[in-house]
């Protein structure tokens, strides 16, 4: 186990390379790991990361104002509390359940066969970059209505948004790119926004274009930041996802096995992808008053980064941490799509992710459907496998060689 000593820092190549590596150093030497230079803490340990997530009187979500509103255009879910944020959330929720929610798995089916038909006869795809992102990308402009035929457009906004909330420390000609990617993507849904209050249809710009909140209506403004909010969190970890479950899938076979004769694991499987490697790896929270976690005070106004991967990992949580197991018992994939998953990799409390239980439903669609698609799934020839990122993780890409199933070859 590597030694956390005075110079280690979480914000170093070495560290970025391989965060895994670290996790246990920190949770056991500096659970509670001060960066100078970015003036802010990283908790590791679970319990700790629970209650900085749970308790939030002490731990607030106040820093978003700087590390969200300037590309969100206005406040998200996470800085919302008490009437506002249960109003707000409600519409946000009734788009990705019921029948609702039955109705986009019908279209992630078809948006996956469409984007999966050109590999098939190869037997060749990156599942991130040939798949997994643009089929991210179409799954929320669907879900919100919005024409997928503008998903390159609207995924280098994307892109420059998701980058100002998830990079530690910006350099001014990023920060600049990143507000202009948001002044573009606003200037692209405002007139949507505007169209959507003439005439309502029933997707969820809609739904909150003709919602309230105490009596009025939400301006458009405050539209926006939802909706981006909605296409932040459906788009950016569910490439990771699905290229995750595939590599540990393919990294253990007797367990793709598994899934294979027992389609019923799939759901076990996905939800232990997002312990053992969850792709958001870090959320911040401030501290409101001075805190004690793990013996070190942690001053008022602070910066805490909560580490998701290294939570996930604790010995005091699970069994076995580091072994990838889709059969745990100390996992209940009945509910880790739920407020009570015992793994945080949608976070935990009043901001646990919304679109938690779209995600199982996503993953799952697209899953059983590329499984029943790729026989002898393995990866490329050649292939070398990096993951990047350090707020959120994943594989740069995934390429994968298969045979595909005898109905494909049949052209079936």
């Amino acid at each position: 186990m590597p030694l956390i000593n005075s110079g280690f820092s979480v914000l170093s190549e070495d560290f970025a390379a391989d965060p895994y590596r670290y996790f246990a150093a920190l949770r056991e030497q500096s659970p509670v790991h001060y960066e100078p230079s970015v003036d802010s803490y990283f908790v590791s340990r679970y319990h700790d990361v629970k209650r900085v997530l749970t308790d939030h009187e002490a731990f607030s979500t106040e820093m978003l104002q700087a590390r969200a509103e300037p590309v969100m255009r206005g406040r998200v879910l996470a800085q919302m509390t008490g009437a506002e944020h249960t109003a707000k959330r409600k519409v946000i929720v009734r788009g990705f359940t019921g029948q609702v929610l039955q109705d986009q798995v019908r279209a992630i089916h078809a948006n996956a066969t469409e984007l999966i038909a050109p590999f098939l006869t190869r037997g060749r795809v990156d599942l991130i970059n040939d798949f997994g992102k643009p089929l991210a990308l179409y799954v929320a402009l669907d879900a919100l209505g919005l024409d997928k035929k503008d998903w390159q457009q609207v995924a280098v906004w994307y892109s420059g948004v998701a980058e100002f909330i998830t990079t530690i420390a910006l350099t001014p000609e990023r920060r600049r790119h990143c507000l202009d990617c948001a002044d573009q993507l606003e200037a692209y849904l405002v007139p949507i926004i505007e169209e959507r209050r003439r005439r309502p249809g029933d997707d969820l710009i809609s739904a909150l274009c003709t919602a309230e909140y105490d009596g009025v209506a939400m301006s458009d403004r405050d539209v926006t930041a939802l909706v981006l909010n909605v296409l932040i969190a459906a788009a950016e970890p569910a490439d990771k996802t699905l290229a995750l479950l595939f590599k540990h899938l393919i990294d253990h076979p007797e367990q793709l096995a598994q899934v294979r004769q027992d389609p019923s694991l799939l759901a076990a499987a996905i939800a232990e992808t997002l312990r053992y490697t969850p792709p958001v790896q870090l959320i911040p929270r401030q501290a409101e008053r001075d805190a004690v976690l793990a013996g070190t005070t942690v001053p008022a106004g602070t910066i805490i980064f909560c580490m998701i991967g290294a939570a996930n990992r604790d010995p005091e949580a699970f069994a076995a941490p580091d072994t990838f197991d889709i059969h745990r018992s100390d996992l209940a994939t009945a509910r880790s799509f739920t407020a009570a998953a015992q793994h945080l990799s949608f976070g935990t409390g009043l901001h646990q992710c919304v679109g938690a239980a779209f995600a199982r439903a996503e993953i799952e669609t697209v899953a059983a459907m590329l499984l029943s698609l790729f026989d002898q799934v393995r990866y490329g020839d050649g292939f070398h496998y990096q993951e990047v990122g350090l707020y959120t993780r994943g594989p740069a890409s995934l390429l994968l060689d298969f045979t595909p199933t005898a109905g494909v070859e049949n052209g079936k």
